[in-house]
């Protein structure tokens, strides 16, 4: 059994996971990001960014239900 004062570890994408996986390029996602349309990413380090991974699952969830929902 786990125990429930541990948090929860953090799961990161970096930009060729977000490419695949949404199928676009990466100028598109930064493009978001400049917006306001997507998540800001995270500087992991000086030479590291990445993108919480439960901030872009709720985005991925909020463009199917504004999608299904006919906005």
């Amino acid at each position: 059994m786990a125990n429930a004062t541990q948090p929860t570890p953090q799961q990161f994408y970096r930009l060729p996971h977000l490419k695949q996986r949404l199928g676009v390029s990466g100028s598109s996602i930064w493009a978001w990001v400049k917006a306001g349309k997507f998540p800001k990413p995270i500087k992991l380090s000086e030479n590291c960014t990445a993108w919480n991974a439960a901030d872009v699952e709720v985005w991925a969830a909020e463009r199917i239900a504004a999608s299904q929902a006919g906005k």
